[in-house]
């Protein structure tokens, strides 16, 4: 592996969480985010700081598309570190405060 793919990200596990794929990262994006960024992204090809923060705005908004009025007020945006497991700062232990909301929007299919 080289210094410029780092390996699959935490973006993967992530986006899976929310229930996102590619497209509605790009479809979300009002930076003409491509699906080749989102895949270097996902697969680990080393990005900017600032693509980073392009993918982690779409990332957001992606997930704020998903949500209606009452979960918004519950979400807490995400910031680039739990996305990319070499930004500086980033916490492999770290707990994902919107938890409790994909897990409410989990049992919301099932129901």
């Amino acid at each position: 592996m080289s210094d410029l793919d780092l390996g699959e990200q935490p973006l993967i596990m992530m986006m899976e969480k929310w229930g996102l794929s590619n497209e509605d990262l790009v479809k979300a994006s009002t930076e003409q985010l491509t699906f080749k960024q989102v895949q270097k992204a996902r697969k680990g090809r080393r990005l900017t700081m600032a693509m980073m923060f392009k993918v982690m705005r779409a990332y957001n908004v992606a997930i704020w598309h998903k949500l209606d009025k009452k979960q918004k007020e519950k979400f807490t945006e995400y910031n680039h570190r739990p996305l990319f497991n070499y930004a500086k700062g980033y916490d492999a232990e770290w707990a994902d405060p919107n938890e409790a909301l994909i897990a409410e929007l989990a049992g919301d299919g099932e129901e």
